[in-house]
């Protein structure tokens, strides 16, 4: 059945909606992560991808896991390790009892794909993943097969664990339009959490939205006005992380190598939207760019060894350009 509305604005008053009760139902499992929880929901409405990072037992998987549910779509899960081959995610051609070459689907042809410890397995496999992120696609023998839409990237990374690990190059991590970090929940959520899972209750967690109203929702997001003003703001925040560059800061010069290209200011503007929309406003202001600004640019400028020496962070620095 195709979704339609009577108008944009009563989209936008349905997509606020869906965004509460998917809330209220990921909140069942996922005690006090709610700015997580929200981050990775502007990534699927705005048709993105999201790389989270946190140490260990942060729930990082379940978080995914339990997203698929509450939004009705397909899920696969990548244990990524070193001697994982491409064929191992993107599937592989066998030739069947008829002697005819059949092409059997890998765990990228799902909606949701949850690539865990992404950082652990070589180039050579990353950059399979790095074509399906872009093209929504996968080309095996010669030929090319489309990926599901929507098609949804959430990989997860250690930052305290190096050893073994194949970093990101710079044009992968571009790719993830949002990079959130998980930090330890406080000492009542944590309460709440031990008292949720130490118990033989499991939580019954409800479907909310499907992949029909989802892509509806990514063009709408995509169709929602924005002031000239607040597009330049957004813009000219990108421009100002790249050294010596018309609208760099003096910290810009003194603490970044590298700053964020142009698919920043695309992604600011999105994720702009998205975060109105979800607070059910249907134009963003400069408020809401400030708002997805850090998990945006986080994972798109380089430090240079100044700033390590002065333990100066990207997301600080994000913070006094805005």
């Amino acid at each position: 059945m195709a979704i339609s509305f009577s108008s944009d604005k009563e989209a936008v008053d349905a997509l606020a909606q869906r965004y509460q009760q998917s809330l209220k139902e990921v909140q069942q499992i996922i005690i006090g992560q709610d700015e997580i929880v929200k981050a990775v929901l502007i990534g699927v409405f705005s048709n993105g991808h999201c790389l989270l990072v946190g140490v260990p037992g942060l729930a990082k998987t379940l978080l995914v896991q339990t997203m698929g549910r509450v939004l009705d779509l397909s899920f696969s899960r990548v244990q990524f390790t070193p001697d994982l081959m491409p064929g191992d995610i993107t599937g592989s051609e066998i030739l069947d009892d008829q002697k005819q070459f059949r092409f059997i689907q890998g765990p990228l042809f799902a909606n949701i794909v949850l690539a865990d410890e992404i950082n652990r397995t070589p180039p050579k496999t990353q950059s399979a993943l790095l074509e399906a992120m872009q093209e929504r696609q996968v080309t095996v023998a010669g030929k090319r097969y489309e990926l599901p839409k929507p098609f949804f990237v959430l990989a997860t990374q250690n930052p305290i664990e190096q050893e073994g690990t194949y970093p990101l190059p710079e044009a992968q991590l571009d790719r993830f339009m949002l990079n959130v970090w998980l930090d330890y929940p406080s000492f009542e959520d944590e309460l709440r959490v031990v008292k949720q899972t130490t118990t033989d209750k499991q939580p019954v967690v409800n479907k909310v939205i499907g992949a029909e109203e989802i892509l509806y929702f990514q063009q709408l997001v995509r169709r929602m006005p924005i002031a000239d003003n607040v597009l330049e703001y957004a813009v000219k925040l990108a421009n100002k992380t790249r050294p010596n560059s018309q609208y760099a800061t003096a910290d810009t010069n003194k603490y970044l190598s590298w700053g964020a290209g142009p698919r920043a200011s695309q992604y600011l503007t999105i994720g702009a939207k998205c975060h109105a929309a979800l607070s059910n406003k249907y134009s963003p202001d400069i408020e809401d760019v400030q708002a997805v600004a850090v998990n945006i640019l986080r994972h798109r400028i380089v430090l240079n060894y100044k700033a390590e020496a002065e333990g100066l962070k990207a997301d600080d620095l994000i913070k006094k350009l805005m």
